[in-house]
């Protein structure tokens, strides 16, 4: 149980909260390591032309939290899943996700807490799990949203048999299943 002074805000709380709480497996180096392109850790890589200006605090740290763990996620399954060495991705794009993410969930009655995100990458071959994310691992989740990166199509790269790079699509796919609910997925198509 943690046990806040009168004075620190629930900002404050939350962001101890992400960073005591890490999700297993992940490190709690900010460093990024590999070739993950996404957002810096700075407030000014925050692309203020997507992001409303009302934006609270708390907001900004969740998408913050969520950025980082898509990139994780990504990172790891270059190696295993992807099969490559380097993976690169649109400027902003990993931003633009959690952005979507977040909306997604503004609705949902826990909010980012109760989703359970799956990351998968479009190939020819099909879907290739790249992770999951459990944003809180307390709750359980009340919806499932799948992200479906797209492989950029090129004639010439080996990229899932042998290859060292693997590029992606600015267009991706986000699909909502409400896990209480028997009613459709609701799927959004982004580019």
């Amino acid at each position: 149980m943690v046990y806040i002074a009168a004075e620190e805000s629930v900002v404050e709380m939350i962001g101890k909260y992400f960073f005591q709480h890490k999700t297993p497996g992940r490190g709690s180096s900010s460093a990024r390591r590999g070739s993950v392109e996404s957002c810096d850790d700075k407030d000014s890589s925050w692309p203020s032309a997507d992001v409303d200006a009302g934006l609270e605090e708390e907001q900004r740290l969740l998408h913050q939290h969520l950025t980082r763990q898509i990139e994780c996620c990504l990172t790891e399954a270059k190696p295993s899943v992807l099969r490559c060495q380097v993976l690169l991705l649109p400027r902003n794009m990993i931003t633009s996700v959690g952005n979507h993410i977040l909306r997604s969930a503004t609705d949902e009655p826990c909010g980012l807490r109760g989703a359970s995100i799956r990351l998968y990458v479009e190939s020819k071959d099909g879907l290739k799990s790249a992770g999951n994310i459990v944003p809180d691992q307390a709750v359980t989740p009340t919806f499932e949203l799948s992200v479906v990166f797209k492989m950029e199509k090129e004639d010439g790269w080996h990229i899932f048999d042998s290859g060292k790079v693997l590029k992606l699509r600015p267009e991706y796919r986000l699909v909502k299943r409400k896990l209480y609910s028997s009613a459709s997925p609701v799927i959004h198509d982004f580019s």
